[in-house]
Formats: structure tokens, C-alpha cells, sequence
């Protein structure tokens, strides 16, 4: 690789980190506003569940056709066109209720889901394998650091100015996004382009397997990310100020454990064994969380944090060992398969975490948690094929 092209690659991981960022400001960041959403659509727990769950139903629907068009058509025009349809449909969402809201926001799940598959394969393709583990952890580390972001900003937004104002602020930055990644992401000169074959990349059962199993973490994940707030302010008697900041705190533990978890995944041959270790202690954060739902608000803020924490860390190597399992030109298509089954549990833990919330109690959904954390280890229990260590690119 020469020295400018060993330069430039970090151009493209800055932007497309802060693509993942900005995407991350509005399906991680707007669970942050969920009293405010409530009162301003006049919502119950589960129904706003359902508005929030609506970007992630979106994006469930596109994934593996942005992935695809990422692989015939390349990076910058798939994101390019996917951010400024998201910003567009972001803006719509301010000007009615809860049902154009709803619509709106499947829209923006529609259109944002370029990021997720087109910005991981242009890091896929810029980095050697030995280098890959670190780069994802950066670029998935701006989803928890755009959450926090989120967290502290929109509420103040949305208590100043409005709800409203909060999409168009959302929809401005999305839209400036989108000409960064106009303006600087290009392909390398070695991408691998396919425009055949992507069935051969949906019906591989060590992908499916792998996939399945991000699923299931994702449980946990949006568990707290949805309904964190809502725990400590409503239930607890927390300040929504305080409770936000906890969030705040645990969206960035989660994204520097998402370095820590890339750097150890490039030192093993296997990328699924940190997410055996963090499986186990996911359900196990949960559990412990669930038992300590009436103890002192301090003792479970002080578990729920750092369970939520790790709740995020494993995205990163997931996604990576996913684009390694696939075939060359067909890595998009591979993130998208995978980050389809990441979303289909976003679009329904909401709903159905804040359904067992009400109906059963909170020790109920954070127990959903821990138990969706324990099928996803089994599930990685067979063994997935080893990966080749390259010691650089052309």
C-alpha cells in the first residue's frame, strides 16, 4: 500500500464514522427524548415504543439491497444517495403527528441504511485483515458516541424548541453528511466489484449462524438503549436530566469498549471468541440488574450502566467477522444480511421490552435481556471457519 493511499484511508474511516455517528443520533439518540415524544404525540410506553422502533424497521427492509448496490456500484454514491433521502424524510417528520411521524421515520430507516452496509464494507476494503478489528471498532464506536451526543443535545432541543425542532436538526446534520461522503470517499484501487453471485452469500449457514446470534445481542443492546431512561425517570423517580447523562455515560463506556474489543479481536485468529466472553457477561449484567430493580436507585444505576455498556460492545467485531465470512465483492451484501438481523430485534425490542415493562414489571424485561443474551453463546458454541491474517494490502 503506498503512503498516500495509507493515508487516505483514515479520510474515509473519519467520514464514514461520522456518517455512523450522525445515523446513530437518530435510532439510538431519539430513545433519549421518549418523555417528550410521549407527551408531544400523546403516547403510550408501547406505543412510542412502536415510533421509535419505526428507523429500525426501515432500515431492516434495505440492508441487504444497499449492501448489494454497495458491491455493484461502490460506496460513495450508495451513501450519498441513502443520506440525503434520509434527511429529506427527517424533515417531513416535523411538520405532523405521530402517524406521519411513524411513516417518515420508515423512511429514514429506508434511506440510512446505505450507511450501515456501504460504510462498512469501504472500511473492509481500505484495511488489511491484521488492522480491520481496530478501524470497525472507531467506525462502530461513533454509534454509541453519536448516541451520547444525542442523548445530552436532543432533550435540551427538545424542551427549548420543540420536537420539530429536533427532526430538522437531525435532518440538517444528516444532510451535511451526505456531501462529506460525496466530496471525500472514493473506492481503493484494489476493490472487488460483483454484480452476481450474492445468493451464494444469503444462504451460507456460518453467516446465517452469525447473524442469528447478532440478533439476539441486539436484545440487550436496545433493551437499554430504549428504555433506560424511562427505567430510572419513571420508575426510579430520577431526574430526566440525570437519567439522560447516565445514558450519556453508558453510550461512551460502550464505545471505547468497542476499541478495546477490535485491538483484541486483531490478535486472535478468531473473532467470535469476544463475543462468547461478552454474551456470558451481558446476561449476566442483566440478571443482576433485574435483581436489584427495588435496591437504592444508586446500586442499580451503578450496575445498569456498565451493563449497558457492555451491551455494546461486541457490534464491531461482529461486523467484521461477518464481511470476513464473505466471498470477494460480495462484503456489502455479507453487512447487510448481518445488520438485517440487527435490526429486526431493534424494530421489536422496543414494543416488546416496554410491553413486558408494563405488563409483567421491569425485573421481567431486563430478564428478556439477559436471556436473549444466553441463546446468542449457544448459538456461537459450533465452531465458525478461522480467518487468514494478510500482512497488508496491494
Amino acid at each position: 500500500m503506498t503512503r498516500e493511499a495509507t493515508r487516505y484511508r483514515w479520510v474515509v474511516l473519519a467520514v464514514g464514522a461520522v456518517a455512523q455517528g450522525t445515523n446513530a443520533a437518530v435510532f439510538l439518540g431519539l430513545p433519549a427524548i421518549t418523555p417528550q415524544l410521549r407527551d408531544h404525540f400523546g403516547l403510550s410506553l408501547p406505543q412510542v415504543g412502536l415510533l421509535l422502533g419505526a428507523v429500525n424497521l426501515g432500515t431492516m427492509l434495505t440492508l441487504v439491497l444497499w449492501g448489494a448496490a454497495a458491491d455493484r456500484r461502490g460506496e460513495r454514491l450508495v451513501m450519498t444517495t441513502g443520506g440525503v433521502g434520509a434527511a429529506l424524510c427527517l424533515a417531513l417528520a416535523a411538520f405532523d403527528g405521530a402517524v406521519v411521524a411513524g411513516v417518515a421515520l420508515v423512511g429514514v430507516g429506508l434511506f440510512g441504511a446505505s450507511v450501515n452496509a456501504a460504510g462498512g464494507r469501504a472500511v473492509l476494503t481500505w484495511f488489511p485483515p491484521d488492522r480491520r478489528g481496530l478501524a470497525m471498532g472507531i467506525r462502530q464506536t461513533a454509534t454509541p458516541l453519536g448516541a451520547a451526543l444525542a442523548a445530552v443535545v436532543l432533550p435540551v432541543v427538545a424542551v427549548g424548541a420543540g420536537v420539530p425542532a429536533v427532526f430538522l436538526a437531525l435532518a440538517g446534520s444528516t444532510g451535511f453528511v451526505a456531501v462529506a461522503v460525496a466530496l471525500w470517499v472514493r473506492e481503493p484501487p484494489w476493490a472487488v466489484r460483483s454484480r452476481r453471485g450474492h445468493g451464494v452469500v444469503l444462504s451460507d449457514p456460518a453467516l446465517i449462524r452469525l447473524s442469528a446470534a447478532s440478533g439476539l445481542l441486539v436484545v440487550p443492546q436496545f433493551t437499554a438503549a430504549a428504555l433506560m431512561v424511562e427505567l430510572l425517570h419513571d420508575h426510579r423517580g430520577v431526574a430526566v436530566g440525570v437519567a439522560a447523562g447516565l445514558f450519556a455515560a453508558a453510550q461512551i463506556m460502550g464505545g471505547l469498549g468497542r476499541l478495546v474489543v477490535g485491538v483484541w479481536s486483531d490478535r486472535l485468529p478468531d473473532r467470535v471468541r469476544p463475543l462468547k466472553v461478552l454474551s456470558v457477561l451481558v446476561a449476566v449484567g442483566f440478571a443482576l440488574c433485574a435483581a436489584l430493580d427495588r435496591a437504592p436507585v444508586e446500586l442499580l444505576a451503578a450496575a445498569l450502566v456498565p451493563t449497558a455498556a457492555l451491551a455494546l460492545c461486541w457490534n464491531g467485531v461482529a461486523v467484521t467477522a461477518a464481511g470476513e465470512l464473505a466471498p470477494p465483492g460480495r462484503t456489502g451484501t455479507a453487512l447487510g444480511m448481518q445488520n438485517t438481523a440487527n435490526y429486526l430485534s431493534a424494530t421489536v425490542t422496543p414494543p416488546l421490552a416496554g410491553w413486558v415493562a408494563v405488563t409483567l414489571g421491569w425485573p421481567a424485561a431486563l430478564l428478556l435481556a439477559a436471556v436473549a443474551a444466553v441463546a446468542s453463546r449457544l448459538l456461537l458454541t459450533v465452531p465458525f471457519p478461522a480467518r487468514e491474517l494478510a500482512p497488508e494490502l496491494p
